[in-house]
């Protein structure tokens, strides 16, 4: 595995990294990501270097990275990783992770097919980090049963040109049964 560099407090885009990190936006998605046993997935998470900051101390993040293979993973201990076949592939996994991490994804649909396979699992937190100029392309992703926070990315330690969106679960996307009351 790479060395993985020291953080500090201003922004810096790493090589593998498209989001500029900082030790505070670390500590922000630490601070909004479930604590073990639970699971996160980082969907999409190319280099690793965000995902092993977060599974590393001071985090205890129980987190996999998932990446299309053959992965450009550098960073994160194989424990940590998943690689599915293709970019079309979803990762099983996602059915069992209680938050998602998209950071910098390529294409809307790749959220979407995610929502439709497994929005209905036990995801219930999506954190979404990117250029604010794409973040119109995702937005009618969360529309339905999702509360959505927008913040501007250097609120919380990262770069102006970049938003940390926060969507929490608020009902379930698709009803998994009917309830009838007796009356009588």
């Amino acid at each position: 595995m790479a060395s993985v560099p020291v953080l500090t407090a201003v922004p810096t885009a790493y090589s593998g990294c498209c989001l500029a990190l900082t030790r505070s936006l670390v500590h922000y998605f630490n601070s909004l990501l479930p604590r073990p046993p639970s699971l996160a997935l980082s969907i999409g998470s190319g280099f690793g270097l965000l995902e092993t900051y977060l599974v590393t101390e001071p985090y205890t993040v129980h987190l996999i990275g998932v990446e299309v293979a053959p992965s450009p993973n550098s960073y994160l201990p194989a424990d940590n990783h998943y690689a599915v076949h293709g970019s079309r592939f979803l990762c099983p996994l996602a059915a069992d992770a209680t938050a998602w991490l998209f950071v910098y994804p390529r294409r809307a649909g790749l959220v979407r097919e995610y929502l439709a396979e497994y929005g209905d699992a036990s995801v219930n937190l999506i954190l979404w980090a990117g250029p604010k100029a794409d973040w119109d392309d995702y937005k009618s992703c969360f529309s339905g049963c999702w509360q959505v926070q927008v913040h501007n990315a250097d609120e919380v330690g990262g770069s102006a040109w970049e938003l940390i969106v926060v969507a929490t679960k608020t009902r379930p996307l698709f009803p998994t049964s009917v309830e009838f009351s007796d009356v009588g």
